[in-house]
């Protein structure tokens, strides 16, 4: 017998122009096959215990994501931090029943076969309708970030007896200034010009 399957109403943050969907009663296996079928068109899926989540990201959203994703890798080349970047890769859990897309994730040093990324970042423009930090939780990711355009600064947040507390800095990235790299986060400007300046501000130029 199939599923029955409810939804809530779209929410869509007019400014920001991203939509969200929540879908009920989703049974693993759709959550899986719906994400290996739309895997390249940009929809991204939270799920959470048969809560699936269906996101369309703003303009806003994929220009802050790949600037501060651009500016953190610009830092670990002049540091030579062996960072490696494996963009918005679905990781999901079948024992725990999550799954999501972070919108970019890095490990430092290699990646362990089926592991989850050290490091998540996350760009919060409009009103996520699952708690994505009990997801990450569930997958066990280290540190996520999050980032709010409206507010200009990195939420840093420690994965702590299966909970996520706030922290000053970054435990993984400690040397990072976090408030120097949120100076250069500019979206509508040019990403080359920003990225520039910052290695000038981190060679002390």
């Amino acid at each position: 017998m199939a599923a029955a399957i409810s939804t809530s109403s779209a929410v869509t943050e007019p400014q920001a122009a991203e939509q969200r969907f929540l879908l009920h009663g989703v049974p693993w296996w759709t959550y899986v096959a719906l994400r290996d079928a739309l895997d390249q068109t940009g929809i991204r899926m939270t799920y959470s215990d048969g809560e699936l989540e269906l996101m369309s990201p703003s303009e806003l959203h994929e220009e802050s994501k790949r600037l501060l994703g651009r500016l953190l890798e610009a830092w670990a080349e002049e540091k030579d931090i062996d960072l490696r970047a494996f963009g918005s890769t679905t990781f999901r859990a079948e024992s725990e029943k999550r799954g999501l897309e972070p919108d970019e994730c890095y490990t430092l040093g290699p990646k362990a076969k089926d592991a989850p990324p050290h490091l998540a970042i996350e760009i919060v423009v409009g009103s996520p309708l699952l708690d994505e930090l009990a997801v990450y939780a569930g997958l066990n990711v280290l540190e996520v970030w999050r980032w709010r355009p409206s507010v200009g600064r990195v939420e840093v947040l420690r994965l702590t007896g299966g909970e996520y507390q706030p922290r000053e800095r970054s435990e993984l990235l400690p040397e990072l200034d976090l408030e120097l790299l949120a100076r250069f986060v500019r979206p509508g400007e040019s990403d080359t010009h920003a990225v520039r300046a910052y290695r000038a501000a981190l060679r002390g130029g």
